[in-house]
């Protein structure tokens, strides 16, 4: 009976807050099954890997011997696959060649001994078709609900594009799923920098040059780590508006959007009295823009007023661009201390409308669609007002003090002139 009855308040409670704000909040997934973390090693055996150019020795020897290290310190609970390119075909013809990726070890929990063994065999071949590895290694990964990470180790520029890498790395970022790719460069070359970059860039990763052995183990070991702390619940996919009455109601959580260049987004917040609303915006650079860019989040009644607003601006090369800001409801009764009422209350939520923009703009050439991924987070806490001053009191009264003080501030510094004086002439 009391289980009922609760059930039956919660409900009416449900009721009402449609009543009064409309639809639910989207909120971010949190109650999602807890998965292992998911890594893919994407390694280039492509002919040019037979280089000798780090401490003397091969890259794919040096490679070889990373992989090795790293399957040995790697976590239980982490789900590793190797994937390779350039390994099998060593002929002339292009097209063939361009096919040759392969899955040498499985996503799964690892088998040290097998992919040891597997990693040992590999023979520097034939031609680098990243763009395709890429793509296959994302389904090697499969979907779910937490992040995955692929970790590129390469040495060239893609021979065999299309598709082109950076492409792929944006179009694996444009579904929505939760896939970091990190880079690895082992040749100091520009091109092969450029390309790197961009792969990192577009899908929220990052590009290192290793020059040593010591250097890429210590890197491949980081990001294979990282998984761990990216291990999170993928934000959910919404879709902003360009102006605030159709904007999609958010609750608090992770969200990710896609916003062109110099475009306005809008959301709206619910926020209840004695709530602090807490909002920040990351949008990532996944292509080529001029240098002065700036992202700008507000915080805006439904009338239109700006209540705050976080902006965050620079010149010069950047991946992501961001910024943040809080605002509160109002402070609560001081008998009324609970930051968050129940649903159940008669308390009427603020709408506030979240609008992100931006101001960049594309160099020459780029693409300009989709727009550059954007994740928005939205949080509520307790409201923190600034501490009150001292109050000193207002018209007569505070004149009245004022002209006190003067008076006595006069008063000792006459004495004290006085008396100085006099023991100096004894002096």
């Amino acid at each position: 009976m009391i289980k009922t009855r609760r059930l039956a308040a919660a409900l009416v409670g449900l009721l009402a807050t449609s009543v009064m704000i409309g639809p639910a909040p989207a909120l971010a997934d949190r109650e999602t099954p807890v998965e292992p973390p998911k890594v893919e090693l994407v390694l280039d055996v492509s002919g040019s890997m037979r280089a000798t150019d780090i401490d003397g020795r091969s890259r794919i020897s040096v490679a070889q011997q990373a992989f090795n290290e790293v399957v040995d310190a790697l976590p239980d609970e982490t789900e590793l696959g190797i994937r390779v390119l350039g390994a099998t075909y060593p002929g002339d013809d292009k097209e063939q060649g361009c096919q040759d990726t392969q899955q040498i070890v499985p996503v799964g929990p690892v088998d040290r001994v097998q992919a040891k063994a597997a990693v040992a065999t590999l023979r520097p071949t034939g031609y680098t078709p990243v763009g395709l590895a890429l793509r296959s290694a994302a389904e090697d990964l499969g979907t779910g609900s937490t992040a995955r990470r692929i970790v590129l180790i390469t040495d060239g520029e893609d021979t065999c594009a299309p598709p082109d890498p950076c492409e792929v790395a944006r179009e694996l970022a444009a579904q929505g799923t939760k896939l970091i790719v990190d880079t690895l460069g082992l040749a100091p070359d520009e091109k092969v920098r450029q390309q790197l970059l961009c792969i990192a860039a577009a899908t929220g990763g990052t590009y290192t040059a290793a020059q040593s052995a010591d250097e890429l183990t210590g890197r491949i070991k980081q990001l294979v780590d990282r998984a761990q702390d990216t291990h999170t619940v993928t934000p959910a996919v919404v879709s902003g508006t360009s102006v605030c009455a159709d904007a999609p109601l958010l609750g608090a959580g992770v969200y990710s959007d896609r916003e062109k260049f110099s475009e306005h987004r809008w959301y709206r917040v619910p926020v209840y009295p004695g709530q602090e609303l807490r909002a920040s915006v990351s949008v990532a650079l996944d292509r080529p823009v001029n240098p002065d860019h700036a992202v700008l989040l507000r915080a805006v009644a439904t009338d239109g007023r700006e209540l705050v607003r976080g902006v965050d601006a620079g010149s010069g090369r950047t991946d992501v661009v961001s910024a943040g800001l809080r605002w509160s409801a109002g402070e609560e009764p001081e008998d009324e201390p609970s930051p968050t009422p129940s649903t159940t209350t008669e308390a009427e939520a603020t709408i506030v409308c979240l609008v992100v923009s931006n101001a960049f703009a594309p160099q020459p050439g780029t693409q300009t669609s989709p727009g550059m991924p954007v994740e928005l987070t939205v949080d509520m806490v307790a409201s923190s007002p600034a501490p009150a001053a001292p109050d000193l009191g207002r018209g007569v009264v505070l004149l009245i003090l004022l002209t006190v003080t003067g008076l006595l501030a006069g008063l000792a510094s006459g004495v004290l002139t006085r008396w100085w004086v006099a023991t100096w002439r004894e002096k």
